[in-house]
């Protein structure tokens, strides 16, 4: 996995404050050799706002827009264009991460750099540099006064792994930044951070050995049914925040029915463009995040009887007692028993509410 194609060369990566000097002269520098830029964004407003300030700059290079909201026709066209050279700069969002291949294409700028996670710079930075050509990716932040300690740990990542076949040690350290977590415990990240990957890698390991009969049996997501009197409705203010509402929930449902990863990445790309939810959104996606669990679970129903959350599994008791030992609340693990093939809540706040205040979703990214 670490071995590059022949001849590739290792992309240079530059992460600085943005200036407008900067960004021109990158690009100057690859128009001179006869090259081609990405002039990457991470929110679609921001692309007139980048197209003026080049077109002003450089009135007299070929440009081009992409992005998810653009026909596909019209994508399709300024992709073409681009490719054969007619195009010599693409503004465009993280749209072109992954299924690119433009030889002539070797340098990437990023503007708001920070909005963006490690996987996806490094997906980005992977359109560039894809012939014997040396390509160059700037990542450029807004104020770094104003950079998380968490963004400085991504762009500080990706800065450092810009050899070739550096893929596995971006995501061993994206693993430490975001860290794992309980998937029933209270704490949903940082562990790994805690005991460090590779100590996190040896207990997780030696676990797996001694558990091979302990398996979970999951179910489609389709076949779950979730019983609970929450219907979560958007306000007004926020469906008009949101640019394509409908396809919005579309995507979220899809990303719940395909696996809790991608669920996880689309409530990310949420934040990263619209900021935190308000709570409507927060309980829908709540209502996803635990049906989709409930599915990988193998639970079929969660259903509120009295003061009780009963869930019917396929599970068997020792994976249940095995689950059971992981939620790090003594409270939480009193609550629940486990009868036949029904596990129930008894104090109402097993998976019902306890994973509605705790499942990754909730917890800030």
């Amino acid at each position: 996995m670490s071995t590059p194609p022949p001849e590739r060369v290792a992309v240079k990566t530059y992460v600085s404050a943005f200036s407008r000097e900067s960004a021109l002269s990158a690009i100057k520098l690859e128009l001179k050799r006869g090259g081609q830029v990405f002039y990457v964004v991470p929110r679609i407003k921001a692309i007139d706002d980048v197209l003026q300030f080049l077109k002003d700059s450089l009135p007299d290079v070929p440009m081009a827009i992409a992005h998810g909201k653009k026909v596909s026709k019209n994508i399709q066209l300024a992709m073409e264009k681009f490719s054969c050279g007619e195009i010599k700069i693409l503004v465009c969002t993280h749209i072109i991460e992954s299924g690119i291949d433009i030889p002539n294409a070797n340098t990437m700028i990023v503007q708001y750099a920070e909005l963006f996670g490690l996987a996806q710079l490094y997906q980005l930075r992977g359109r560039v540099g894809r012939s014997g050509r040396e390509g160059f990716t700037y990542l450029f932040y807004t104020d770094k006064s104003l950079l998380s300690r968490i963004a400085m740990d991504r762009l500080g990542a990706i800065e450092e792994h810009s050899d070739l076949g550096q893929g596995f040690h971006v995501a061993e350290k994206d693993m430490g930044i975001r860290g794992f977590g309980s998937m029933f415990g209270e704490q949903q990240s940082g562990d790994v951070a805690n005991v460090g990957i590779d100590l996190f890698f040896d207990m997780l390991f030696d676990s797996l050995s001694k558990v091979d009969h302990f398996r979970l049996k999951p179910i489609p997501y389709k076949d779950v049914q979730l019983d609970i009197n929450i219907s979560p409705h958007l306000s007004s203010e926020y469906i008009s925040y949101l640019e394509n509402p409908v396809e919005l929930l579309n995507e979220a449902a899809k990303a719940a029915e395909q696996d809790i990863w991608n669920l996880m990445q689309f409530t990310e790309d949420l934040r990263r463009q619209y900021g935190k939810e308000p709570r409507d959104m927060e309980l829908l996606l709540k209502k996803l995040y635990v049906r989709r669990m409930a599915a990988d679970l193998g639970i079929s129903r969660i259903y509120p009887s009295g003061k009780m959350i009963i869930m019917k599994t396929n599970m068997n008791r020792k994976v249940f007692r095995l689950m059971e030992e992981t939620m790090a609340s003594e409270t939480h693990r009193n609550s629940l028993s486990f009868t036949g093939k029904e596990i129930k809540d008894n104090a109402g706040h097993g998976l019902h509410a306890h994973w509605f205040c705790s499942h990754p979703c909730s917890t800030p990214t």
